[in-house]
C-alpha cells in the first residue's frame, strides 16, 4: 500500500487564505478566501462578506456562515415553498429576520401573494445584502414588499394583523435569535395566523444536535396541532444536512399538497419540485424521533 503524505490534506500555507468554522469542538468546513469584500459590526453581531472561488460571496455572521451565492437557494426554497404549496390560498406572508433577502424573493416568485411583510432587527444586514447580494436581495425591491426594522418578538406580540403565511428565518437559538424559538413566541405566532395559516422555521442539524430540533418541535406542538420535521441538503451548514419544522393549524403538507396548482406554475426553483415536497419528509431512522 503506497503511503499517502499527512500534510496533503492540509490547507496550503500563506499566501492563501482559508476560512475555518467549527461546526464542533472536532470538525467543521473549512475553504479557500480569495479576499474579504467586507468586514464590519452592526449594533448586534459582527458581518462579513468573503469572496470564495468555490462558494462565490458567502456571508458570514459572527464568523458563523448564513449563505453562500452557491447553495442558499435550497434553504430559501425550502423554508418557502413547503408552505406556499400546502396552503390552499395563501394572500399574506410575513418573514421574521432573514435579512439577507432571499426568504422574502422566495416569496415574491408568487403573484398570489398580495402582501409580503419581512421585520429584521439587523438594518445592516439588509444593507448588507443589497449591496454585495443584489440578485438574492431582489425581494426587497417588489412592489408588494414591506420592511419593517424591528424587533420580531414585540413584533409580533404586538400585531394586530393576520397572516396566511409566517416564516421564521433566523440564526442559531443563541444570542439575539434565542427568544425566536421559545413557546411564548410560537403562540404569539400561532395567535397572529390566519385560522388556516402555517409557519415554517429553520430547526438545526438533527445529525449534530438533534436535541436542539427536539426542542422546537415540542415547543411548536404546545400550539399547533400539526408538525412536521423535513430536512434538506446544504453543503455549507453543519454536517450538510438542515433540519426545518412545518406547524400548521388546519392544512398538512403530507396530505394538502396542491399538486395541480405547483404543475400549472414555472418558476425558477433548482431544488424544490413535487417529488422533493414528498420526499423531504420521509426521515432517517435515527431522526425518526418526532
Amino acid at each position: 500500500m503506497t503511503k499517502i503524505k499527512e500534510d496533503k490534506f492540509l490547507p496550503p500555507e500563506s499566501p492563501e487564505i482559508w476560512f475555518t468554522e467549527k461546526h464542533t469542538n472536532n470538525c467543521g468546513i473549512t475553504f479557500k478566501v480569495n479576499k474579504t469584500l467586507y468586514s464590519g459590526r452592526s449594533k448586534y453581531q459582527r458581518i462579513d462578506i468573503l469572496e470564495t472561488p468555490e462558494f462565490g460571496r458567502v456571508m458570514l455572521l459572527d464568523g458563523l456562515v448564513m449563505l453562500t451565492q452557491k447553495d442558499e437557494f435550497v434553504y430559501h426554497e425550502m423554508i418557502t415553498q413547503i408552505p406556499l404549496f400546502t396552503h390552499k390560498n395563501p394572500k399574506s406572508y410575513l418573514v421574521i429576520g432573514g435579512g439577507d433577502g432571499g426568504t422574502v424573493s422566495r416569496v415574491a416568485l408568487h403573484p398570489e401573494i398580495e402582501k409580503i411583510t419581512e421585520v429584521e432587527i439587523d438594518e445592516d444586514v439588509v444593507n448588507v445584502s443589497k449591496r454585495f447580494f443584489p440578485e438574492i436581495a431582489s425581494g426587497y425591491n417588489d412592489r408588494r414588499t414591506k420592511l419593517i426594522i424591528d424587533d420580531g418578538i414585540k413584533f409580533i406580540e404586538n400585531s394586530e394583523s393576520k397572516y396566511d403565511i409566517v416564516t421564521v428565518d433566523s440564526t442559531d437559538p443563541f444570542g439575539p435569535a434565542e427568544g425566536l424559538f421559545s413557546e411564548k413566541f410560537y403562540n404569539d405566532i400561532y395567535n397572529s395566523l390566519t385560522d388556516t395559516g402555517i409557519l415554517t422555521v429553520q430547526s438545526e442539524t438533527p445529525f449534530y444536535d438533534i436535541d436542539a430540533t427536539k426542542v422546537i418541535y415540542k415547543n411548536l406542538k404546545k400550539s399547533f396541532p400539526i408538525v412536521r420535521v423535513y430536512l434538506a441538503f446544504i453543503p455549507t451548514y453543519p454536517a450538510g444536512v438542515w433540519s426545518f419544522c412545518l406547524a400548521s393549524k388546519m392544512y398538512d403538507p403530507l396530505i394538502d399538497f396542491d399538486e395541480k396548482r405547483f404543475s400549472a406554475v414555472s418558476l425558477p426553483l433548482k431544488y424544490y419540485n413535487k417529488q422533493i415536497h414528498k420526499a423531504v419528509f420521509a426521515l432517517p431512522s435515527v431522526y425518526n424521533v418526532f
